[in-house]
């Protein structure tokens, strides 16, 4: 070993042992409180900033959104219906869990660099990613087995009898065959791509 590779060994050496020596100025109790506060601290900012980032403002926030899918959104009985009840962009796009949110928070960070290369800023761009982008997320629905619809729609808590007939019929065959919401339920608050195969559309 070299003089140099010896001294640096020595200062990591040094180093972990600081971290390991109990503080000079400050009692054990003090540290642990500060940390217990700074974590407190952390852990508080941390959940407010995903938080807002889950809100139909911050969604729309880009003209990305705001002038294409938020359009066709606005149209649809999820925005505006009998009950005023309102799902927004996370509800259908953000899992609710702890886990499985921040697995899709890691993978939404494709779109900030999607927003910054310019990739769909135009309308007409958009519109030539529209089918890519859906397959996308038709796939990440149905692996999910369509868990952020089921937030709010379940199989148990449908009333067949106060369905139209077609809906009460293919809610007992995807029952039956083990569907998943976006099996059938493609467009249900988006326009539907154009160039869908008869695959896309199930």
């Amino acid at each position: 070993m070299t003089d140099q590779s010896n001294e640096n060994a020595d200062r990591k050496k040094g180093f972990l042992a600081s971290l390991r020596r109990p503080s000079a100025k400050y009692s054990l109790l003090t540290l642990l409180a500060v940390g217990f506060v700074s974590g407190i601290l952390f852990w508080g900012g941390f959940n407010t900033g995903m938080e807002a980032t889950n809100t139909l403002e911050f969604c729309i926030s880009c003209h990305e959104m705001k002038d294409n899918v938020y359009q066709e959104y606005k149209q649809t009985i999820h925005y505006s219906n009998r009950t005023g009840v309102r799902a927004v962009c996370s509800d259908c796009h953000v899992p609710k869990d702890w886990t499985h949110k921040m697995m899709r928070k890691i993978q939404a960070s494709k779109e900030v660099w999607g927003k910054l290369m310019g990739t769909i800023d135009t309308k007409e761009k958009f519109e030539e990613n529209r089918l890519r982008l859906a397959r996308n997320e038709w796939a990440r629905m149905k692996a999910s087995d369509s868990r952020e619809c089921r937030n709010c729609h379940s199989f148990e808590g449908m009333d067949p009898e106060a369905q139209k007939k077609r809906a009460e019929k293919n809610h007992k065959f995807a029952i039956e065959d083990n569907m998943t919401c976006i099996d059938c339920h493609k467009g249900i608050a988006h326009n539907k791509p154009e160039g869908m195969t008869e695959e896309d559309e199930g």
